[in-house]
C-alpha cells in the first residue's frame, strides 16, 4: 500500500541509492526525491529510476531551473520538487509529463503554481506555516488540490497536519541523514509509515 509520503534523501551518494530505495519501498514509501545539492544526484536518480522505476516514483528535489528539469528527465526521473514557485520550472515539468511539486507559502504563490500546472503544492517551510496556517489556506484552494507539508511535519504531528487538511508529507532528516546505514533507514521508514497509518 502506497502512502502519500515523499522521502527526501538529501546527501545520498550513488552507491547507496538502490539499497536505500529498496528499503523505503519495502517499508511502504514509494515516492523518492534526491535533492540536486546532493553528491552526484543525477547518478543516484538514474540508478533508482532504472532499478526501481516500475515500483516507485523517483525524481529530484531542489530543482530550480528548466535545464535541471531536463537533466532529471534525461536520467529517467519523473518527480520534480522545488523549494519555491517558478513558473518556468513547472511549465517544463508539465511539458515533459513529469509531476511538479513547487514550494509555496502564500495564497498568491499557491494559486500561481496551480495556474502554471503544478501537480500539487509543497507547503514549505511547514514549520513556519504550521497546521493553523494550512487550515486557514485550505478553504480557498480549489477542491482536489493536493498539499504536502514539508519541514516541521513528521511522525509526532501527522495527526495535527491531517486535521488541518494536509494530503501528505515530505520527510527528510527524520528518515535519512548522510552516513546512516540501510538498516537504520529501514527502521526509520517503518516507524514513519506506522505513525502515518495510525494518524490517518
Amino acid at each position: 500500500m502506497s502512502r502519500p509520503i515523499i522521502a527526501i534523501l538529501r546527501g545520498l551518494r550513488p552507491h547507496e541509492a538502490i539499497p536505500v530505495g529498496h528499503a523505503l519501498i519495502d517499508a511502504g514509501i514509494d515516492r523518492i526525491e534526491v535533492p540536486l545539492n546532493s553528491p552526484d544526484p543525477l547518478d543516484s536518480i538514474g540508478a533508482m529510476a532504472r532499478e526501481l522505476g516500475d515500483k516507485a516514483l523517483i525524481g529530484a528535489g531542489t530543482v530550480l531551473t528548466p535545464e535541471q528539469v531536463d537533466a532529471v528527465a534525461d536520467v529517467g526521473g519523473k518527480l520534480i520538487v522545488s523549494p519555491n514557485y517558478d513558473a518556468d520550472v513547472i511549465h517544463r515539468s508539465v511539458e515533459l509529463n513529469l509531476q511538479s511539486w513547487p514550494g509555496v507559502y502564500t495564497p498568491t504563490e499557491a494559486f500561481a503554481a496551480l495556474k502554471a500546472g503544478a501537480t500539487g503544492l509543497k507547503l514549505f517551510p511547514g514549520v513556519m506555516a504550521g497546521p493553523t496556517g494550512l487550515a486557514a489556506l485550505r478553504p480557498v484552494l480549489p477542491a482536489g488540490t493536493l498539499v504536502f507539508a514539508v519541514g516541521g511535519a513528521g511522525p509526532d504531528n501527522f495527526g495535527d497536519w491531517i486535521k488541518a487538511g494536509a494530503d501528505g508529507f515530505g520527510i527528510g532528516s527524520a528518515l535519512y541523514k548522510p552516513g546512516m546505514d540501510v538498516h537504520e533507514i529501514a527502521d526509520h521508514a517503518q516507524k514513519i509509515v506506522a505513525a502515518y497509518d495510525e494518524a490517518a
